[in-house]
């Protein structure tokens, strides 16, 4: 278990901010607020993200909207009477902590849910934890979908919501050949098999790919055969710092004059490890940007900045935790008792204003009809090419 020291800093690759020490019993995150009821009484929800480990950044994000969803249903009189408390673990971006720690949250920490993590390894590894204790998992990251189980509930952005309408953007206004370059796990390999396919469909050729381990810090080969493929869009779904480091020497290397660099995942978390140069012109694919001129968009903005400073990245990441939260929360209200099965049932069905639009949480799958955007950086901003508005995946049950 960790303490909280919350810092709304620019993300640095090579920095491990905001936990800052280990604390000798549970890490409950006091909201010193009204008289909801006795410590004792409260609601304890568990986040598991990853706070060290090459991805803090997407951790950090995920806990500060868990965080905002949280602090606001306290202040509004808590849920059922009852404060909520949040219990915050570090996986470390390894599958092994993450069951150790899920195990943790469960049996010693007694958490009624749990909000994570990033990775698809991690949350496939703590899978049949969560299934033995019957502890919801609401995960709030993009993933590679057919996830179909009553305890994890996603507000994912998932390949028929992302890849299936970006593709052929990509190829009507960019070109016709796609170098695939991912890190080496389940997500960008299950991302780059719907890349595949949407862009046979829409008349494309794979020119190329790719996978890395976490770690590399030398990306040349890779950057030659890029250049050497003759790709004119190269699709990345690298991730964390190694995005960064990669970036770095595909734009030194003179890569964007030649092939447009379209990046799943990306968001504003990366910019500021960036130069103006370096993030000129990436394109992507998301729920929501902080430049979104919608007035629930700058609502959201400045609700965020008001809690965690005026230098705090408001991202895809944050705006999906932060919506998942309040489902859970309202699910919470609905069951009219904390119990986890009453929760399941009651978390779904129903729809809550995100920073982009109307967002429902289906019932049949427990995944969220998602609005979609497709944006790209200028000047060190993300700026809107095309709303998609809502667009629905198909049942993650029946895949």
């Amino acid at each position: 278990m960790w303490s909280v020291r919350t810092a709304a800093r620019p993300f640095s690759p090579s920095r491990r901010r905001w936990v800052q020490g280990a604390a000798a019993s549970t890490a409950a995150l006091g909201l010193g607020l009204p008289h909801i009821g006795r410590a004792a009484d409260s609601i304890k929800v568990g986040v598991l993200q990853p706070l060290s480990g090459g991805l803090e950044n997407l951790g950090q994000q995920g806990v500060q909207g868990t965080q905002l969803a949280i602090e606001e249903a306290n202040e509004a009189g808590g849920v059922l009477g009852r404060r909520l408390d949040l219990v915050i673990a570090d996986d470390k971006t390894d599958p092994k902590t993450a069951v150790e720690r899920t195990r943790e949250l469960i049996q010693r920490d007694q958490v009624v849910a749990i909000f994570g993590p990033v990775t698809s390894a991690n949350r496939d590894a703590i899978q049949p934890t969560i299934d033995r204790f019957k502890t919801p998992l609401f995960y709030a990251t993009d993933y590679e979908g057919g996830v179909c189980d009553r305890y994890i509930i996603c507000y994912s952005g998932l390949p028929d919501q992302w890849v299936s309408p970006f593709v052929p953007f990509l190829r009507q206004n960019y070109g016709d050949t796609f170098y695939l370059f991912g890190s080496d796990y389940v997500w960008p390999r299950k991302m780059n098999e719907a890349v595949r396919t949407a862009a046979e469909a829409a008349g494309g050729r794979i020119v190329g790919e790719e996978y890395t381990p976490f770690g590399v810090k030398d990306f040349t080969s890779t950057v030659r055969k890029i250049e050497q493929s003759g790709a004119t869009v190269l699709v990345l779904d690298v991730v964390g710092a190694d995005a960064i480091t990669f970036v770095k020497q595909f734009v030194a290397a003179g890569g964007k004059t030649k092939t447009k660099l379209a990046w799943l995942g990306y968001s504003e978390n990366y910019i500021p490890g960036l130069t103006r140069d370096e993030s000129e012109g990436i394109v992507t694919v998301a729920n929501f940007i902080s430049t979104l001129q919608k007035p629930e968009a700058r609502a959201f903005v400045t609700k965020v900045r008001k809690r965690f400073g005026d230098r705090a990245i408001v991202s895809n990441t944050v705006d999906a935790h932060y919506m998942l939260a309040r489902f859970f929360i309202e699910g919470v209200r609905r069951a009219g008792a904390v119990d986890k099965e009453k929760i399941i049932d009651a978390v779904s069905g129903f729809s809550l204003q995100s920073g982009n639009g109307m967002v429902r949480l289906r019932t049949e799958d427990r995944h969220a009809d998602l609005n979609v955007v497709i944006a790209e950086t200028r000047d060190q901003k993300q700026t809107l090419l095309k709303d998609l508005g809502r667009v629905k995946a198909s049942n993650q049950c029946k895949t």
